[in-house]
């Protein structure tokens, strides 16, 4: 059997850093959204008693250091099951260390085909027992839409979806660790606390304006992208209602109400930088498309 996976990304709307928890994790509150710019992912059961992934691009890895291995792992693993032999095909669309979840929603893929593959039937909460155990966004990418993600990860929440908008997506050509940059919070903390309840209530009353005047991202206040300011002043100069970080970064996005509006911010920054995206939100988690029996 192959399945055949559309893996989305994810912006976060508000990301907030509550505390270092005893065990090294950290207890977050962050409204997450997912949008329509996707990795494809295809498995398909082999003979080979092993877990092989190819992918198109030459600087991700493709052993044991992959998501998408970790999460076949912990899959045959937590439903005891032994692998007769799986390979993992990725097209990447999304951006490498990004803070767009990109490796999560892979691995969160992996799981949601292996389900099918394996006939086990795991509802999405079943799924996300075994995805948080590999990263704390494999959750929402199993489940998507607009969700409010608590404690590591784990613990979500229905609200209400983004009202329709065009959202524009610009990766700088830098990396950014995520484990270094939950360092740089230890070591410095935060100063200011993002508007958690405000944002709750924006989203309630389905107000795109508000929604957008209440982005924000912890990790902006220590973490440094040095192309951040110049792209929200580019995206704002075009009408964007608000414009924030996603996850560590170093990726910027904006929203707009306008499609000719995002259109031409769009344009602009792709004559600057080499990955910019035009999307929409999406309503939903990984997306099967494509089952061969």
């Amino acid at each position: 059997m192959e399945v055949k996976i559309k893996a989305y990304a994810k912006i976060n709307l508000m990301l907030d850093i509550i505390s270092r928890r005893n065990d090294g994790y950290h207890d977050l509150f962050m409204i997450m959204q997912g949008v329509g710019v996707y990795d494809t992912v295809t498995v398909k059961e082999t003979s080979s008693r092993d877990i092989t992934i190819k992918c198109n691009l030459p600087d991700i890895p493709t052993d044991s250091k992959n998501i998408a291995y970790k999460a076949a792992e912990a899959f045959f693993k937590d439903n005891n099951i032994s692998n007769k032999g799986i390979e993992i095909s990725i097209e990447k669309r999304i951006p490498h260390a990004a803070g767009l979840a990109g490796g999560s929603a892979d691995g969160a893929a992996v799981i949601k085909a292996l389900n099918i593959i394996c006939k086990t039937n795991l509802t999405d909460d079943e799924m996300c027992k075994t995805g948080v155990k590999i990263g704390a966004d494999l959750p929402f990418c199993i489940t998507g839409g607009t969700l409010l993600s608590q404690g590591i990860g784990e613990v979500l929440s229905k609200v209400k979806p983004l009202p329709k908008c065009h959202i524009v997506l610009v990766k700088p050509d830098i990396d950014i660790n995520t484990g270094k940059a939950f360092g740089q919070f230890d070591k410095s903390g935060k100063n200011h606390t993002p508007d958690k309840l405000g944002m709750l209530c924006a989203l309630q009353n389905k107000d795109l304006g508000d929604i957008c005047s209440k982005l924000e991202n912890v990790f902006e206040q220590f973490i440094d992208v040095p192309e951040r300011i110049e792209i929200k002043n580019i995206l704002r100069k075009h009408n964007a209602l608000g414009a924030c970080m996603s996850g560590s970064g170093p990726t910027v996005y904006g929203i707009f109400e306008n499609k000719e509006d995002a259109q031409a911010a769009f344009d602009e920054l792709k004559k600057e930088y080499r990955q910019v995206f035009l999307c929409n939100p999406v309503r939903t988690g990984c997306r099967v498309y494509k089952i061969i029996e």
